[in-house]
């Protein structure tokens, strides 16, 4: 049997299994890592920057970095947790972000993780960039207003769908999600049941002619903040009905 790998996150003692990056060892030991871009089963990315941590006073990525025997990590500190807010806000003002009305809110992570750091409203400027939206494919719609660049949807496509239907153009402030077709996603050989579309942290790709099938107040960061299924935090108002996502089934059938 091969041995663990043993070392400390904000003093606690972890384990990790040989190849595992620093984030999945967390994972598993019930230590919530803040992230946007990491899901697991995708390739990681190390691109948002949420995830930072330090390893011996250095900062790197915990999505990315492997563990290592006896290195000292820390996440939870004032200073890491001052940038992530940063990091956060800006996000919110590099794209147009109305939760009040979006379809993602109560299940969006940006959103969630909003709430989770205090940010009630950006201390940044905020840009009102124009973004395109497309919705000329009869069952999807990309909504490029709430695009963090996270390449989630770029990867699952790639990976888990085989297909490659999303990527980027443009470098810096001109950067944005395209398709693999001239002009628009009806084009492409995207399908309503792609994994890509279900790997999205925001509202930027989303399904037709199913919104608010689950209403507010039953969505999955409703009643329980972001992380809680790291950390094993039941929902308070868990009735046990196994209900996928932290959404109770028993409410959406009645």
């Amino acid at each position: 049997m091969t041995p663990g790998i043993t070392f400390t996150i904000d003093g606690k003692q972890v384990t990790a299994a040989p190849g595992q990056t620093i984030i999945e060892a967390a994972d598993t030991a019930g230590i919530y890592i803040p992230r946007l871009c990491h899901k697991p089963g995708l390739e990681p990315f190390g691109s948002c920057r949420l995830c930072t941590v330090t390893v011996g006073g250095r900062p790197c990525s915990s999505c990315t970095q492997p563990a290592a025997e006896g290195i000292v990590v820390e996440s939870d500190t004032d200073e890491l947790n001052e940038h992530r807010r940063a990091l956060l806000e800006m996000l919110f003002v590099e794209g147009n972000h109305f939760c009040m009305f979006c379809e993602k809110s109560g299940n969006c992570e940006l959103q969630a993780l909003a709430y989770k750091f205090g940010i009630t409203a950006p201390s940044f400027t905020y840009q009102w960039q124009k973004h395109d939206v497309d919705a000329s494919h009869p069952q999807i719609l990309i909504d490029r207003n709430r695009c963090i660049l996270c390449a989630r949807c770029v990867r699952a496509s790639q990976d888990l769908d085989g297909k490659s239907v999303f990527g980027f153009v443009g470098r810096g402030p001109n950067k944005r999600l395209a398709v693999n077709a001239e002009a628009r996603l009806s084009d492409t050989n995207v399908d309503v049941t792609d994994e890509a579309l279900d790997v999205c942290p925001v509202g930027a790709l989303l399904r037709k002619h199913v919104g608010y099938k689950v209403p507010i107040g039953k969505r999955q960061f409703d009643h329980t903040p972001i992380g809680s299924d790291v950390e094993g935090e039941p929902a308070p108002d868990d009735c046990g009905c196994g209900g996928a996502e932290n959404v109770c089934q028993c409410t959406q059938s009645e």
